[in-house]
């Protein structure tokens, strides 16, 4: 009875895991990728209490490989090369299955040492994260992987978890606690999707309960923050669409509105990773110390917490609602990036080419640091993705970016 709850009637099949249809419905990617046999590396993000440890299990269960487990909040390098020792045990025979949770916390290097192992097929990796995984996991582990995205559980996919859990504690107890559909379906919508959590939630409840759980009951364990908000669902989507739209639109009253409609709903992450976005793509060249700012403002605000968080990300809304605006940089990256994708600009000029340099100009050598050579490629040699736009800041620039190419003729338009 030590063991918690959601451990004890963790789903042993697919059938029983909440949610993911997607994944591990009938037609979902995962289940058909088992049905086949062939089990690959594979990143999973999602939120927690969405099941990606227990589809690891799973997957494990089925695929007959030695499991092991490790935590990267925990482990070290010297964990990984434990697993990996094993390896030689098992080569030509299935090898080994590892499960890695929180992987965004292993390092370059703790995660660079199972590449050659992925590549012979002696470790075969399930790793998951709640971050985005493009952003946190080392580009040749996700070359060699699939990645596959958790969705939050709804209310209404949580409940046959919840249907088990109290079946498990009614078995346990030998008693018959019982509770509605609708009870179930509130006591996961206040846990945003996270059936673990929910699972623990009903736990607390069914001791709490004398022959029936009751809505009051969930409301005193889990009280609702933040109204009809949800932050799991279109809702909270919605909500930062909003905070963005606001922003872009220099509205401040609308968008300190926004960011309060998030946070009392709990949510600080997303806002925080919201507004860097916002400073660098709508605000951006138009003034530049915005992103600057806004990154220190989300990093006194994680260190705080709520709800005294909500005071930095206050202060980021007003200046970047209140900012001039400018997609130039954005809007710069966009045609560039349309050129590199089209296979232009692969012969890059050979003055600019390591090792030897040939005839590069140094620039810090000449009147205002600047002289006149080229920089694109030759196919491309002639292009402007970059224009300037109509700011104080951005105009300023401008100013000095012509005066030093007035004797080349090769002005911004």
């Amino acid at each position: 009875m030590n063991q918690p709850l959601a451990d004890r009637i963790r789903p042993r099949t697919l059938d029983e895991v909440a949610g993911q249809a997607h994944l591990v419905g009938p037609r979902g990617i995962l289940r058909r990728m088992l049905d086949t046999g062939r089990i690959s590396n594979m990143i999973f993000h999602g939120p927690p209490g969405t099941g990606k440890t227990t589809v690891a299990n799973i997957i494990a269960a089925r695929s007959g490989m030695v499991l092991h487990k490790l935590n990267a909040t925990t482990a070290t390098l010297s964990d990984v090369k434990d697993v990996i020792s094993q390896t030689d045990n098992v080569f030509g025979a299935g090898g080994i299955l590892l499960y890695l949770d929180e992987i965004q916390y292993f390092n370059r290097k703790q995660q660079q040492s199972l590449l050659s192992y992925m590549e012979d097929g002696r470790v075969t990796l399930i790793a998951s994260t709640t971050e985005n995984p493009y952003l946190y996991i080392y580009q040749a582990i996700l070359s060699r992987s699939s990645v596959f995205e958790f969705k939050p559980v709804s209310p209404k996919e949580a409940v046959p978890s919840l249907r088990r859990a109290l079946a498990s504690l009614n078995e346990e107890c030998k008693t018959d606690i019982k509770a509605d559909d609708e009870v179930l379906e509130e006591m996961a919508r206040r846990c945003g999707g996270d059936v673990r959590r929910a699972v623990g939630v009903c736990e607390q409840a069914y001791f709490l309960a004398e022959k029936e759980i009751k809505e009051e009951d969930i409301g005193q364990l889990v009280p609702l923050a933040g109204g009809s908000f949800d932050k799991n669902g279109n809702v909270h989507y919605d909500l930062l669409s909003c905070l963005q739209k606001s922003i872009r639109g220099s509205d401040p009253d609308a968008a300190i509105f926004y960011l309060a409609r998030l946070l009392a709903g709990g949510d600080l992450l997303s806002p925080c990773r919201r507004l860097q976005v916002i400073a660098s793509e709508d605000i951006g060249a138009a003034w530049p110390m915005g992103a600057i700012l806004t990154r220190a403002c989300v990093e006194s605000a994680k260190d705080l917490g709520l709800p005294e968080g909500a005071i930095p990300l206050a202060n980021a809304v007003i200046a970047l609602a209140t900012a001039p605006k400018s997609n130039a940089a954005n809007a710069a990256l966009e045609r560039a990036m349309a050129d590199a994708e089209a296979g232009r600009g692969v012969e890059v000029p050979t003055h600019l080419a390591a090792p030897l340099y040939q005839g590069y100009l140094y620039p810090h050598n000449y009147p205002n640091h600047y002289v006149a050579q080229q920089y694109l490629p030759n196919d491309i040699k002639d292009k402007h993705y970059f224009a300037f736009g109509d700011s104080k800041t951005e105009q300023a620039a401008r100013a000095y970016y012509e005066m030093i190419r007035s004797a080349t003729g090769r002005k911004q338009s």
